[in-house]
């Protein structure tokens, strides 16, 4: 009987075991007209990145982001870290200079329908998991009433996250946050009674008030994280 029981337990989820997105670090081997940046190694696109310059004495400074287009990649302001005290770095892009595509993809938040398939996923996938408590708070601070890729965006620059895990219908989607661009999926089915809105955290369990923010109303869970776009 208890082997029966782990075998439907197995199976009402079909998670299929695979590697999540991990760091690539790569070089800068020409820099195009367009501004472009031509990478030493192929990185799949939508993947988003730093640029290290090194500048010598054991002195090395993050200069830019950048966003993988496969063999190439487009160079963007820095702005994982805002601060009015902190000083823009000046320097242009080298040739030379050391691409790290995923420096954040350690970290990842789950948007899950609920507990159950929270802990499956978290449990499955080892990353350092950024508890979505977090998100459904920041979500009430701005007043926002709907899941999109730049109230995600947002949230991941301010914690650093580098992976966002979705749970649709049927599978699970891989987003990279900070280039709004999903990076993949994984099949897996769970029971779409229990899902909570927007999404699993433990604020239907708190009492809200205490932070000084009034209930809202959010559409239901696989309706809100369709609409994410």
């Amino acid at each position: 009987m208890k082997k029966i029981i782990l075998t439907l337990l197995a199976t009402s989820y079909l998670l299929v075991a695979q590697t999540l997105p991990n760091a690539i670090t790569t070089t800068i081997t020409n820099i195009n007209n367009n501004g472009e940046i031509q990478l030493a190694n192929s990185v799949p696109k939508g993947r988003s990145g730093i640029i290290i310059h090194n500048y010598g004495n054991n002195l090395s400074a993050i200069t830019h982001a950048t966003i993988s287009n496969g063999s190439t990649a487009s160079v963007l302001p820095y702005q994982a870290i805002l601060h009015e005290n902190i000083p823009n770095v000046k320097t242009n892009v080298a040739v030379g200079d050391k691409v790290i595509f995923g420096n954040f993809y350690e970290n990842a938040l789950l948007i899950a329908p609920n507990q159950e398939v929270y802990k499956h996923i978290t449990k499955t996938y080892k990353k350092t998991w950024i508890h979505p408590d977090r998100f459904a708070l920041n979500l009430m601070k701005d007043d926002e009433r709907s899941l999109t890729l730049e109230n995600i965006k947002k949230f991941a620059q301010l914690n650093q996250i580098g992976l966002v895990l979705i749970v649709v219908p049927n599978r699970v989607v891989i987003l990279d946050p900070i280039s709004k661009k999903f990076l993949g999926a994984f099949a897996m089915q769970t029971n779409r009674k229990n899902a909570m809105s927007p999404f699993y955290a433990r604020f239907e369990q708190m009492d809200t008030s205490t932070f000084g923010f009034s209930k809202k109303d959010y559409p239901p869970y696989y309706q809100a994280v369709s609409g994410i776009k």
